[in-house]
């Protein structure tokens, strides 16, 4: 600074003038260590400064109160900040003599995006308090001040971001200058060497550079060779690298008020008229001011970047880390921060919250939370859309809330709110003021000095975007263009005659004129105006000097500008502006400066026409915004103030209306903003880069689509109709103001067609945005980028007033369409988004067979299609209507078919002409109603050749109107041509759903069903297949009772085999019935568990009832085989009891006997007579008593009573299970059905439950996948079977019954469940064993008798199949050529055992074995007793005992630590050594399955032993029976197998025949001698 000192105003200590331009320090003692603050705008006063930082703080020095500093000691030497507008967002400042104003961005939502002043710059204390909760942190603001500061107005404010420096890592480490930039510079530390330029100050006249300034003598702590201003120069070459902008300036603005002057950067040359580019350089080259951070988070270092982007990404800064450096970007009139918070090189030492690099972008408002909050090293902040949130306490929500915004999370960009879109500059703003006021010049009304800045009310909500201060008067400019002004008057200056002129008042310009910059010197005022042309003109008012007053001319070299002094006019006083002529010939003047006794105004060159163009634009926006407001304020406000409107309107029209005015506000306030923003871009860069309209096109397009699609439905309800008579009331019979507004040039229009004029007036501008956007590209080559923006928003712009208008034309028919329409319907059929396509009045459309007097009228709208008689309608969505063309075959009749979800008619068309304007009208509406597009999309131009054919399969919702099965029911799903078809949903009024597939519009594929059980307020659920709308194939159905029953179902009835649970969980259900069903009864083979009785029922069935023949068993062991009659044992029957007691005779009830039959006790005894009373409870007998074995004659007569031959045969069990099996394969019944159909049937199975099992993968393990994938192969089934197709098929059979979505494996695991159902729990009964060993068989004959049809080739059971013969070479090895030829080998037999055994009995041998060990129990007891003793004995004994010969007595075993070839020779004490690994063959027995592995298992053993006999006898040997016998017999008792009777019995039973008479079948035979023979030993 330089001039005047002697108040301190230059903020240089101990000198009254500072002659040459000097640096001023502004720092920021708060932070640690003290940082200089960015400077963005300067102003002075006579006495005192005022500087406004990037942070948008106010800092102050000089003397007087107009500081509006707590103090009484002046002057005051440095930059203090005033503490009173702390926190909130300062936009501009101005300095009168002795006042000073400041410009204050309103309190709003967008203002807690800010992080916090921590403490009260009075007394230190914290103003927010956090408290820690566990996944957030609570904010409380109840901090109150002693000192008095006012904060009330602050506490909803969260202030600017708090930055810290980033921490000295050493001395020797400089702070570099931070460059700036206006387009994305490069990532940050990627530049130092453009950073490390030796920076200069350049004097006031260009001349020598004042010297560095030294650390210790400025009192701020830079870093090496760096002084407070970067070079100009190297500013210059960086700005030009990153963007290439020509259009920017260097030299800052300044206001010559008293007598100092000051730059906040010397840049360029200066001369005694500023520049207006203010924005591009900021003033210092510290990093940006950091606040003292919270003590809360002061110790942790922040490791995480937050990077937080504006949507319009302006650069990201170019210092290196480490430094906070500052990026203006040129947009408009005020500024955001962005806090982006990176790791930071030295974070790890540093104590600050990490690096902060604050970028700052002119126009762009902030847009963030708290940046880093830390509650215990974890982030507080939530992150919400696109921007971040807090959770506030309730208080500061409520200060923050206001009406019009949304309250804490900001809509993104785009959003509804244009003042929540960051980018466009605020039009809600506060005048504050604060000095001397002996004239009234802070505007409060009163003459009292104000020492702190006091907000001046009366001009909240007028929109203020501009103060200036003269020297006793102040003015301020509002977004629509009027001047507001008060203080002294003593000239004129204030632009009018009112008094007092303490309070503020409007400045008395001519209808029209439209006033954008203002400035005031001592005495006088200018203002910068659009008049009726392009050109600005400018007013002047105030004092006027005598003629003959220098007249000079300065230009800036190499800068675009021209500044232009004005001369000055002589006389003596203005009552109001008065219009200066010679204005005219500065042509384009972007601003006006007023200071002392001058005025300056700045004009530039006109390049290519393109400055006019930018004019042009302002001045039309502003122009326009004037229209909307008037239009707001005079017509629209007036009018919903109205006490009768809600009568008038009725509650549709009126919530329009109200939501229309809403629109056309944010509409008018969005063009403020623009305006606002425009008049800015003039004033600083005059670019087209910063132009929002470009980069913002979609909100602007947003805005109109939105506030058109609500006009438009205000129109169609006839709104503008209702309103008339309201606006008759209000603005009487003269609507001159209405038609001076709305622009209408008829005479004498009807007052609903002026509304109608005047609502639509804004749609206009749309045409005039284009037409100034394509003369703005003009300016440019047609290959430059502008020109392609500017372009491109054009034919936006046009395109969206061409769909508007198309929107107006749409809404005016419909509307002229409900005026001729009867009465009664149009009240249900009218609503605000339905338009009309076209109708049918003209008898255009007929219906086919129509009666001679019915009246058939059809209207098309955007969203149905109404079908209208005399009195009644039919309203058809359009989602689910189809319609196609009925071909004309010479019956000359034009007609097309419409079918809908419940009805299809035939529409007869007068011409082929209407037919196809039909047709197509329908299909579009169709097809756009089913894009989404329905209200919005205008309606496409009758002249599209294109034929739009909508999708016959489409997605829709619908409810069913008519009397049948759905009547109201409704349905959400796909559709095809009319019908449900595909995936839905289907809801029943009583509370039915059904979720599923569906099929020409029935229930078909799979499904769940719901329907709810009133009586015990419990849903029945069924989960399953269905059919032609029916319960139909597998199912699962749970009632609301408890019972779950899952199986066949058929016609919805439960029919097949399935499985019933009844009881509360299905854990502990007391009875489980498996079996067969026939419509819904049980009827056929089942097997009954009462698990309460603990009896257990297996046999036949008739409706629901035991009936034909079955078999019981308990719990105590009672078994009974017989017939069934009503449930009830009746008839013959066979009773055996636990200890083999048995009754073989009629019963009549339940375990009652009652007549004719014999009783067997265990020992053989027999009664023999009638019977009459229950089992167990004393029997009434009559008969006679006989003890067979006393008679050596009747010893062949031995009463044992064969089981089993009144029971229901293997055969006729399960019959419907393989009857399931059968109808998957396609065969009516078993056998009968085409071999390829059965495989086409299979794959179909597979593909459809992997297609089905995909929608839910965690149901399949991978190696079941890949199980399923190999069985989509079908393998080879026609031709004959070699052994290598068998193989193929086996294999192929063992997948198969691996997984249930194969018909196979589904028969194999139901066959496992049924098995396992009957014979575990109370069904293993030894007396079931031969039961059990039969079913096991039919199962196997059966399967056979499947897999047969599937491989039609492979022979009957015993067939068999030939080896593959070779040929004689392949026979003759090297060696044996003179070797008789071998005979030729026998083939394979096969068998359904061989196949299909091992994969059958793994699954089924629990029960199955569990069966033989209880039947061969005692004998198994006597086995194992003789195998323990005899084990006692040491192996020489036991094989002399068994009588094995001496030659075969192993002389020495494999020692058990063998050193090289050493034996251990066996002794007589030796134990279980011989035949050792024979034994351990043997013993795996037990771990096999099948009998083939167990006989294999036994042929290993044979083999083992031969091989050490071998090894004895060194030479080879052939074993007679009765050598072999006494070995293998010690081998057996030697491996101890438990359960050897069951091991041998079921080997015995499940043998495959052919191997009987086998070598296998003497190696059985010989064990299961071995296991008699030692039952028997007698041991002496």
């Amino acid at each position: 600074m330089w001039g005047d000192n002697g108040s301190g105003q230059c903020g240089l200590l101990g000198l009254s003038t500072v002659p040459n331009p000097t640096p001023v320090a502004v720092v920021d003692s708060d932070t640690s260590p003290p940082q200089t603050v960015p400077v963005l705008e300067l102003a002075c006063g006579e006495q005192h400064t005022l500087a406004l930082s990037v942070q948008r703080e106010v800092w102050t020095w000089g003397s007087g109160c107009q500081l509006g500093l707590n103090t009484a000691i002046f002057p005051v030497w440095k930059p203090q900040k005033v503490e009173h507008l702390a926190g909130r967002y300062v936009l501009q400042v101005a300095c009168g003599a002795s006042h000073s104003l400041a410009l204050v961005r309103c309190l709003g939502p967008q203002d807690i995006h800010r992080p916090p002043v921590d403490k009260c710059r009075q007394c230190n204390q914290l103003l927010y308090t956090m408290t820690d909760k566990e996944d957030h942190v609570i904010i409380s603001d109840s901090h109150y001040c002693p000192l008095g500061v006012e904060l009330t107005e602050d506490e909803g404010r969260l202030e600017a971001p708090a930055l810290t420096q980033g921490l000295k890592t050493s001395p020797s480490e400089p702070d570099l200058p931070s460059h700036t930039s206006t387009s994305p510079a490069p990532d940050p530390s990627s530049d130092p060497s453009q950073d490390l330029e030796r920076d200069e100050s350049v004097s006031a006249n260009g001349g020598q550079p004042a010297s560095d300034s030294d650390p210790s003598k400025g009192g701020v702590v830079l870093g090496a060779k760096s002084s407070l201003y970067p070079d100009e120069q190297a500013v210059k070459d960086y700005l030009k690298k990153l963007s290439d902008n020509t259009q920017t300036e260097h030299t800052a603005k300044a206001t010559a008020g008293g007598l100092h002057t000051l730059l906040p950067s010397v840049g360029g040359l200066t001369s005694s008229t500023p520049s207006s580019a203010i924005n591009n350089l900021v003033a210092s080259c510290a990093s940006a001011v950091g606040e003292r951070v919270a003590s809360t988070y002061e110790a942790l270092s922040l490791k995480k970047m937050m990077n937080f982007y504006l949507p319009s990404g302006p650069a990201r800064s170019g210092g290196p880390a480490g430094l906070a450096s500052v990026v203006p970007c040129v947009l408009g009139d005020n500024t955001t921060e962005r806090v982006r918070q990176e790791d930071s090189l030295q974070a790890k030492k540093s104590s600050s919250t990490g690096d902060i690099r604050e970028e700052e972008a002119e126009g762009l408002r902030r847009r963030l939370s708290l940046p880093g909050l830390l509650s215990q090293g974890r982030y507080a902040v939530h992150l919400l859309s696109s921007s971040y949130t807090l959770l506030l306490s309730p208080r500061l929500l409520r200060k923050a809330g206001r009406p019009r915004t949304r309250a804490v999370a900001l809509t993104p960009l785009g959003g509804a709110v244009p003042e929540a879109q960051e980018v466009f500059p605020t039009l809600q703003t506060e005048v504050w003021s604060w000095g001397h006021c002996e004239h009234g010049q802070l505007g409060h009304g009163d003459s009292l000095a104000r020492l702190q800045p006091l907000c001046i009310k009366s001009l909240n909500n007028k929109e203020v975007v501009r103060v200036a201060a003269g020297a006793h008067h102040s003015l301020a400019l509002t977004a629509q263009s009027q001047v507001f002004s008060w203080g002294s008057n003593s000239c004129g200056q204030l632009g009018h005659m009112e008094s007092p002129s303490t309070i503020p008042r409007l400045a008395k310009m001519s209808e029209g004129i439209r006033v954008w910059d203002v400035s005031a010197g001592e005495r006088h005022t200018l203002l910068l105006a659009d008049g009726d042309c392009i050109q600005p003109i400018i007013y002047y008012s105030g004092q006027q000097v005598k003629e003959g007053t220098e007249d000079s001319q300065a230009k800036q070299p190499g800068q675009q500008e021209e500044g232009e002094e004005e001369e000055q006019r002589a006389g003596g006083y203005t009552q109001q502006p008065v219009l200066l002529p010679f204005c005219m010939n500065l042509r384009y003047v972007s601003s006006v400066f007023a200071g002392g006794q001058r005025c300056v105004a700045l004009s530039d060159r006109n390049v290519m026409g393109f400055i006019a163009s930018l004019h042009e634009l302002a001045s039309a926006e502003r122009k326009f915004y004037c229209k909307l407001s008037n239009i707001k304020t005079q017509i629209v406000r007036p009018l919903l103030e109205l006490e009768s409107l809600s009568s008038a309107l009725g509650q549709v029209s009126l919530g329009l209306l109200q939501t229309l005015a809403g629109r056309f506000s944010l509409l008018c306030h969005l063009t403020g903003q623009h305006a606002a923003s425009l008049t800015a871009n003039l004033r600083r860069s005059r670019d087209v880069k910063s132009l929002l309209v470009l980069d913002h096109a979609s909100i602007f397009l947003d805005s109109y689509l939105e506030y058109c699609c609500i006009l438009g439905n205000f129109h169609v309800m006839g709104g503008f109709q209702t309103l008339t008579k309201p606006s008759l009331d209000l603005f009487g019979k003269s609507p001159e103001q209405l038609q001076r507004l709305s622009e209408c040039s008829e005479e004498n229009p009807a007052m609903a067609d002026l509304l109608v004029a005047l609502f639509y007036l804004p749609t206009r501008h749309l045409h005039e945005y284009g037409r100034l956007l394509l003369k703005l590209a003009t300016c440019f080559e047609v290959c430059s980028s502008e020109y392609q923006r500017l372009q491109d928003s054009c034919s936006k712009f046009e395109a969206l007033a061409l769909q508007l208008k198309r929107k107006k034309k749409d809404a005016e028919y419909t509307f002229h369409f409900w005026k001729s329409f009867p009465g009664k319907m149009t009240d249900s059929l009218r609503k605000p988004h339905r338009r009309l396509i076209c109708e049918s009045s003209n008898k255009a459309l007929t219906l086919q067979n129509a009666g001679r007097f019915s009246v058939n009228w059809f209207i098309l709208f955007n969203d149905t299609l109404v079908h209208a008689q005399f009195s009644t309608h039919h309203v058809f969505p359009l989602a689910t209507l189809w319609v196609e063309p009925i071909p004309e075959e010479n019956t000359g009749l034009y007609g097309l078919k419409v079918i809908t979800p419940e009805e299809t008619f035939t529409l007869l068309a007068s011409s082929p002409m209407e037919k196809a304007k039909w047709l197509r009208s329908i299909n579009q509406a169709v097809d756009q109603v089913l894009s989404g597009a329905g209200q919005d999309s205008a309606s496409t131009n009758s002249g599209s050749g294109q034929k739009l054919e909508p999708p016959i399969s489409r997605t829709a919702p619908y409810t069913f109107y008519k009397d049948g099965r759905l009547k109201e029911a409704t349905y959400e799903g796909r559709w095809l041509t009319g019908k449900p078809n595909g995936r839905g949903v289907l809801k029943w009024p009583d509370g039915r759903i059904y979720t599923g597939a569906f099929k020409n519009g029935l229930e078909d594929g799979f499904g769940e069903f719901i329907a709810p059980n009133k009586t015990l307020n419990k849903n029945d659920h069924y989960q399953g297949h269905w059919k032609d709308g029916k319960m139909h194939g597998l199912g699962t159905y749970r009632y609301a009772s408890g019972e779950v029953y899952d199986g066949s179902f058929q016609d919805s009835m439960r029919h097949g085999h399935g499985m019933l649970r009844s009881g509360k969980l299905n854990t502990s259900s007391p009875s489980v019935f498996i079996g067969q069903w026939l419509q819904d009864k049980k009827t056929g083979y089942g097997v009954f568990d009462d698990i309460t009785k603990g009896e257990k029922y297996m046999g036949m069935w008739q409706d629901h009832l035991r009936q034909g023949t079955g078999v019981v068993v308990t719990q105590f062991g009672l078994y009974y085989e017989g017939a069934f009659k009503d449930n009830k044992m009746m008839g013959t029957g066979v009773l055996v009891s636990e200890d083999d007691t048995t009754y073989e005779g009629e019963f009549s009830d339940d375990w009652t006997l009652n007549g004719k039959g014999v009783l067997t006790m265990a020992n053989g005894d027999y009664l023999e007579g009638s019977f009459n009373g229950e089992w167990g409870s004393g029997l009434k007998v009559v008969g006679s008593y006989f003890k067979p074995h006393l008679f050596d004659t009747d010893k062949d007569k031995t009463r044992a009573v064969k089981l089993g031959r009144l029971c229901v045969s293997a055969e006729d069990k399960w019959q419907a299970v393989f009857e399931e099996c059968w109808t998957q394969l396609g065969c009516e019944a078993p056998g009968r059905g085409e071999n390829w159909k059965a495989w086409e049937n299979i794959a179909v199975a597979l593909t459809t439950s992997r297609r089905h099992i995909q929608d839910s993968p965690e149901v399949l393990s991978r190696s079941h996948s890949r199980t399923l994938e190999s069985l989509e192969v079908i393998p080879q089934h026609v031709g004959p079977i070699t052994m290598e197709r068998y193989h193929t098929i086996r294999l192929y059979l063992i997948k198969a019954c691996d997984t249930p979505l194969h018909p196979l494996g589904r028969l194999v695991e139901t066959l496992v469940a049924v098995y396992r159902m009957t014979y575990v729990g109370v069904g293993a009964n030894r007396r079931l064993l031969p039961q059990a060993v039969n079913e096991i068989k039919s199962y196997l004959s059966r399967i056979y008798q499947i897999v047969r049809f599937l491989f039609p080739d492979l022979p009957e059971e015993g067939g068999l199949i030939p080896e593959p013969t070779t040929t004689l070479q392949d026979k003759k090895e090297p060696g044996s050529t003179d070797a008789p030829l071998e005979s030729p080998k026998p083939g394979r037999v096969v068998s359904s055992s061989a196949l299909l055994l091992p994969v059958l009995l793994p699954r089924l041998y629990p029960p199955l074995f569990t069966l033989y060990a209880l039947d061969k129990e005692k004998e198994d007891d006597v086995y194992w007793d003789c195998v323990l003793r005899l084990n006692k004995q040491p192996d020489l004994a036991l094989l002399a005992f068994l009588g094995v010969q001496q030659k075969f007595w192993p002389v020495s075993i494999p020692a058990s630590k063998p050193a090289l070839g050493e034996k251990q020779q066996v002794l007589s004490s030796t134990k279980d050594a011989c035949f050792a690994s024979a034994v351990e063959t043997l013993q795996q027995i037990s771990t096999t399955f099948t009998p083939s592995d167990k006989l294999q298992v036994i042929q290993l053993t044979f083999e083992e032993i031969t091989q050490e006999v071998q090894s004895l006898l060194k030479q080879d040997f052939l074993w007679s029976m009765d050598d072999l016998f006494p070995v293998f017999l010690y081998v057996v008792l030697r491996a101890r197998i438990r359960n050897l009777g069951s091991e041998v019995s079921l080997i015995e039973d499940l043998m495959d025949p052919c191997v009987q008479h086998g070598e296998h079948g003497i190696m059985f035979t010989t064990l299961k001698a071995c296991y008699y023979q030692i039952q028997h030993e007698k041991i002496t």
